[in-house]
């Protein structure tokens, strides 16, 4: 049955299976893309506050079954990025590594507060300038690396990736880092200059019910045709020797309502 209002064109009724068997009908999303063009309007549209309110009313489909399609812009939230910072664990490469405070554990204002979609780079038309506490978000499903970016305007200034991941782990390769700073080079301007003594973290998401990575996540040499034997080896130094790692199971409970008031 179709509604008319423009919400109904946007949702789906799934069936859900309960305890004993039972059913329920509930909305589900058509498109997490969609999903994604709506909250990167309104989030442009609306108070902050009102936001936040947004964001707590779809809480439970945002570190559901759909964490790894939009639940990055949690972290526009004040409240949710404020509950999760006691919750982030350091991923150390080895065990007697120092520890190293992650940047939104130093700078929790730093946090991103407004969202920008990147489109796909075959349809990407002009460079944009760099700017810090934005939420970028990457159109494409396939875009490397990470879910979401932005950069924190602290010292030193540091690029932060948002990695939404349900597995125990989440390894990467020399070519997946080097597709994504090629990707980065392709939409700002002058990303060469400024990721000079640019600091990397990267923070992986994941639901609380998930098993938790508790290990260094590797940069695995790869052999291709698009990244030199000398570049792998240096892409794989800097990724052991520069790139911080963190790790936060997330639930409702991450979402303080009274804070959003």
């Amino acid at each position: 049955m179709c509604g008319n209002y423009v919400s109904d064109k946007l949702v789906k009724v799934v069936r859900v299976r309960g305890s004993e068997g039972s059913e329920l009908p509930l909305n589900a999303l058509i498109s997490s893309h969609l999903a994604e063009l709506t909250l990167c309007k309104l989030a442009t549209l609306m108070q902050q506050r009102d936001f936040n309110l947004l964001i707590l009313a779809i809480e439970d489909d945002l570190i559901s079954k759909a964490l790894e399609d939009h639940s990055s812009f949690a972290f526009l939230s004040a409240a949710f990025v404020k509950a999760i910072i006691p919750k982030l664990t350091e991923l150390k490469i080895t065990a007697n590594a120092p520890p190293h405070r992650c940047a939104l554990r130093v700078c929790p204002h730093e946090r991103p507060f407004k969202p920008c979609l990147l489109e796909c780079l075959e349809k990407f038309k002009k460079k944009i300038n760099i700017e810090s506490r934005v939420l970028y978000k990457p159109e494409a499903q396939n875009f490397p690396l990470v879910d979401g970016f932005f950069f924190s305007d602290s010292n030193p200034k540091t690029l932060v990736g948002l990695r939404m991941a349900t597995a125990g782990e989440h390894h990467t390769t020399t070519s997946t880092v080097r597709q994504f700073t090629e990707c980065l080079a392709a939409y700002f301007n002058g990303w060469e200059e400024f990721s000079e003594g640019l600091s990397w973290e990267m923070i992986y998401v994941q639901h609380a019910e998930s098993t938790p990575m508790i290990e260094w996540q590797r940069c695995d040499v790869v052999n291709s045709d698009n990244v030199s034997r000398a570049e792998n080896r240096e892409i794989a130094a800097f990724w052991e020797e520069e790139v911080r790692q963190y790790q936060v199971s997330v639930s409702s409970r991450d979402f303080p309502r009274e804070e959003a008031l």
